[in-house]
């Protein structure tokens, strides 16, 4: 059942994005008339986020496969902090993370290059929060309770408070074995902001961040697949993950309560919801906050970071087409919604490849 709404959801909405979302042409130049699109020759490897990792792979295999087969692309899930690091590290020709740089990450990369970095959202997606009990499908959480069981104040799904936001429900009263990511995580980030935006107390006592001191007696696991498993392989299992690895994973959802007092299912469409009421700012610096209306909570944003200098000019060529390939073609797009990914609206699609273009100009 849970399956078949998820599904309609994607399927009603793609429309939507093509029509309203929509912008760039073919780089593939398959339309009839088209230009063959210039080939290319290089050999990229990016690092970072787990959150887009299905998206980048599937992403990465069609480009190869269908627009530029001279363009090699390793792409590795290791987690936004490790993505963060090996890009100021500069092993990498783009980094990857749910949280943006700050300004100390902009000035150390720029000293250890030499030029400016630079930085653009690609896609959003949501952080659902899933179980590996069947019968828990829609239940309704709020991010008091949500913060309360990663305190370890909530044990059973039966207790009073997940009992009074889910009145018709029938609650097993099961432990519950909160999982968490326990690498350096953008994921994470997206989940702590969120929660400490929120609930007061859980800013004082936690915070936000990559990593977390968390509480006695959860559950930890590496990267997006890891907390996945580690929430099917635990009875009680409770976890947050981007949609695309519940859906994969068949995982239920909960229904989290926005800012307007709705139960919100986490679909595309209401990814989406979410995205639209960001004001973003030149400097591509920005949280998805107070999410109302019809859109979902708990929303991330996920970044590339790029160098204005020192790639050889192949390799430049190449992160340029391949990301503005990424964030115009229809298919592309079509691909991102499939798997739960919001893309980037018209207008921000345009500002993001004006950005992206910067990469190896001061070269």
């Amino acid at each position: 059942m849970r399956n078949g709404r998820s599904k309609l959801a994607v399927l009603a909405a793609i429309p939507l994005l093509a029509t309203a979302c929509g912008g760039g042409g073919d780089t593939g130049g398959d339309a009839a008339g088209d230009a063959p699109a210039e080939q290319l020759s290089a050999s990229l490897t990016g690092a970072g986020a787990s959150f887009p990792d299905p998206l980048f792979q599937d992403l990465i295999y069609t480009y190869n496969s269908d627009v530029q087969p001279g363009v090699q692309i390793n792409y590795q899930s290791v987690g936004s902090g490790a993505g963060v690091e090996q890009f100021l590290e500069q092993t990498v020709d783009f980094g990857s993370s749910e949280q943006y740089l700050g300004e100390e990450d902009l000035a150390a990369a720029e000293e250890a290059r030499g030029c400016a970095a630079v930085q653009y959202p690609v896609v959003f997606g949501a952080v659902v929060i899933a179980f590996n009990n069947e019968a828990l499908d829609g239940l309704v959480l709020d991010a008091e309770t949500i913060a309360k069981i990663y305190d370890g104040q909530i044990k059973t799904f039966d207790a009073p408070e997940i009992a009074e936001l889910n009145p018709d429900l029938d609650l097993p009263s099961d432990e519950i074995i909160p999982v968490h990511r326990s690498d350096s995580s953008g994921t994470t980030y997206v989940f702590s902001h969120y929660l400490s935006t929120e609930v007061d107390w859980w800013a004082e006592k936690y915070g936000e961040g990559k990593e977390l001191d968390w509480a006695d007696g959860l559950v930890g696991g590496q990267q997006n697949d890891g907390v996945a498993q580690g929430i099917t392989q635990n009875p009680g299992g409770l976890g947050y993950v981007n949609q695309s690895f519940a859906q994969e994973a068949g995982l239920a959802v909960a229904h989290v309560v926005n800012e307007d007092g709705n139960a919100i299912e986490p679909t595309l469409e209401a990814t989406i919801a979410a995205s639209e009421e960001v004001e973003v700012p030149d400097n591509f610096q920005f949280e998805i906050d107070n999410v109302g209306g019809e859109g979902y909570p708990i929303a991330g944003t996920n970044w590339i970071f790029t160098y204005t200098c020192g790639y050889d000019q192949a390799n430049a060529d190449a992160v340029i087409d391949f990301w503005t390939w990424a964030l115009t073609d229809e298919g592309a797009r079509e691909l991102a919604g499939e798997l739960g990914y919001a893309p980037l609206g018209d207008g921000l699609t345009e500002r993001v490849i004006a950005e992206l273009e910067k990469t190896n100009s001061a070269n």
